[in-house]
């Protein structure tokens, strides 16, 4: 046997015992996606677990996603492998500091947007525009969730804007996802300056490298990369959004535009077509993290717990409810 083969096993082996599932993200090493009951994207992984009956849930992925199942199940231990994984996006917007600013900001218009100071936060933003609703990406921390008025994903972003009965919307923390959304809305967006590394840091020039490589192929893009990448794909959508477009695309070679992980499941329900990374490097570190070793590590020790205190969890858990309540 194999080493992974006996991590295997023994993983195996306390699941059951444990009463215990294991969710994995689709940026996750191909390993670790192997070995998980589920595989998806962050909020539809803690939705499908609150519907299943376990005592523990490993969440493979970064802390934001451990805290969304807690919210959602919070009579279930929720296991991060990883304590240290995080979303460096999530962590670009807080919701208070220590620091108050002296002086209102006014900030400026950058694609449908404003931008404001590194010490600013959420409620500075709320204080700036009174009785604009918020719109908070999946993506972020509990804490910002529950002083949100509602939760979107980057699939549902301009429906859940389209929803609320006002003109002006403040989206956070995503700027990409923002612009995406301004652009099929008449609504005035006002957007946080946040941004994914591995997203943003595709351009124009990638695009062209990589349709001249592959000139047979379809672009998909991630609505987190910048807006112009996304006005030259293809199609633009969620991980999710991408293995339903190519299971069922007739097309035989596509171009991917998100985290690198995501080519591992779609080549396997795909065997018959190509996939081609937009850019080689689209990698997160934090997501590459968890490994067969921390799983194990984590199911021998019961560690690390993640649970969201009521305080926080019932507010949030409001915002993410009023989200999936718009059809």
């Amino acid at each position: 046997m194999t080493e992974k083969d006996i991590l295997r096993e023994k993983i195996l082996h306390l699941k059951e015992k444990r009463n215990a599932i294991i969710l994995a993200h689709n940026y996750q090493r191909e390993e670790v996606q192997d070995i998980a009951d589920y595989t998806g994207d962050s909020l539809e992984l803690s939705r499908t677990a609150a519907s299943i009956e376990c005592d523990v849930i490993v969440f493979c992925g970064v802390n934001f996603m451990a805290e969304s199942a807690s919210i959602l199940s919070p009579e279930k231990t929720v296991l991060l492998p990883e304590i240290t994984a995080c979303c460096p996006m999530a962590d670009m917007i807080t919701v208070s500091s220590a620091r108050h600013l002296k002086t209102q900001f006014p900030g400026y218009h950058y694609t449908g947007g404003y931008k404001y100071p590194a010490d600013f936060t959420l409620k500075d933003i709320k204080n700036l525009h009174p009785g604009v609703p918020v719109v908070t990406y999946v993506n972020t921390t509990a804490d910002v969730k529950a002083e949100s008025d509602i939760c979107c994903t980057s699939a549902n972003g301009v429906r859940i804007v389209e929803s609320l009965d006002s003109n002006r919307v403040i989206c956070v923390p995503d700027r990409n996802l923002s612009a995406w959304i301004a652009k099929n809305t008449s609504k005035e967006i006002i957007s946080w300056d946040g941004f994914c590394h591995v997203h943003d840091r595709v351009t124009i020039d990638d695009i062209t490298t990589a349709r001249n490589e592959h000139p047979g192929a379809l672009l998909l893009a991630h609505p987190e990369c910048r807006i112009e990448v996304c006005e030259r794909a293809d199609h633009v959508t969620s991980t999710s959004g991408m293995l339903r477009f190519a299971n069922s695309s007739d097309i035989k070679e596509f171009i991917i535009g998100t985290e690198t992980g995501l080519l591992y499941k779609l080549r396997k329900d795909n065997p018959d077509k190509l996939f081609y990374p937009l850019r080689k490097d689209m990698v997160c570190p934090n997501m590459k993290k968890t490994t067969l070793h921390s799983v194990l590590h984590a199911m021998e020790t019961m560690t690390y717990k993640i649970k969201v205190l009521e305080e926080t969890r019932l507010p949030a858990k409001k915002s993410l409810d009023r989200m999936l309540a718009i059809k």
